[in-house]
């Protein structure tokens, strides 16, 4: 089977009380190639330990991952991933941070300078291809971070809030990146995002979790994504189901933050 498979997977963490909690239970899904998804849930309802997951990060208490049909058993080039701060080689140039996966892979150097610039022109970076990472803004390093990973040509690019640190304009900015990179490359792209509005943009297949133990609660299937591919995302925001599904998965997600809070008083 092609794409990405979550087969009834469940994360329990132990305790050194002796205690346990459940991040994750019974979470299924399947992700054709090319799809985007953005994943959304209240705090705790375990979408990084998901994408840890994924990333072959941590090990599943039960259940599989299947990419391509055979079981993730650890992290690999298949699955690139994009941290909420760049994780970048600060002591790099932009450059060698982007070339720094294909020089791992021995890929020949003229190779990998053709696929270096390539990037960095479809990231917006080209001009600044040989200043070193700690003079870059926060946006300007996220896309250091989306130009390395593609150089890695992953099947499936792993996104963990990756623009929740940026100012409003810069996010809107890169939001729109991400919306043409997904359309121009044809990758499988799953978001982590704790912003509604990011997530009916950025997704367009969009699962809401329920926390401990985290589990799918709803999935929705929207036009947004498609919509946001070379428009401009504020005209997007002012279409009358954008606020409908704005305000819906809202107040899900408020209902559910006060069961949360409810549970923590009634310990207590």
């Amino acid at each position: 089977m092609s794409g990405l498979k979550i087969d009834k997977l469940s994360m329990r963490f132990d305790l050194p009380n002796g205690g346990s909690v459940q991040a994750l239970k019974d979470v299924s899904l399947h992700l054709n190639e090319g799809e985007l998804m953005s994943v959304l849930g209240p705090s705790g309802c375990g979408k990084t330990t998901l994408l840890n997951i994924l990333a072959g990060f941590l090990a599943p208490t039960d259940g599989d991952i299947f990419m391509n049909g055979h079981t993730v058993t650890g992290p690999d080039a298949e699955r690139g991933m994009v941290f909420q701060k760049g994780a970048l080689f600060e002591w790099m140039s932009v450059r060698e941070n982007v070339g720094f996966g294909p020089s791992m892979k021995g890929m020949p150097k003229h190779d990998k300078a053709e696929v270096v610039d390539h990037l960095l022109d479809v990231v917006g970076l080209q001009d600044f291809k040989e200043k070193a990472v700690y003079e870059l803004s926060g946006g300007m390093q996220q896309r250091v971070a989306l130009a390395r990973c593609l150089a890695n040509d992953p099947d499936v690019i792993l996104m963990d809030e990756p623009l929740g640190a940026l100012d409003a304009l810069t996010r809107e900015k890169m939001q729109s990146l991400v919306l043409k990179l997904w359309k121009e490359t044809g990758k499988t792209i799953i978001l982590i995002t704790h912003s509604v509005e990011e997530a009916l943009l950025l997704g367009e297949r969009l699962l809401v979790m329920a926390p401990r133990p985290g589990r799918i609660h709803k999935e929705y299937r929207l036009p947004f994504a498609d919509m946001g591919v070379g428009q401009d995302l504020r005209e997007v925001k002012k279409h009358p189901e954008f606020a409908e599904r704005r305000e819906e998965i809202l107040g899900m997600i408020w209902d559910m933050e006060e069961e949360i809070m409810g549970r923590t008083e009634a310990a207590s």
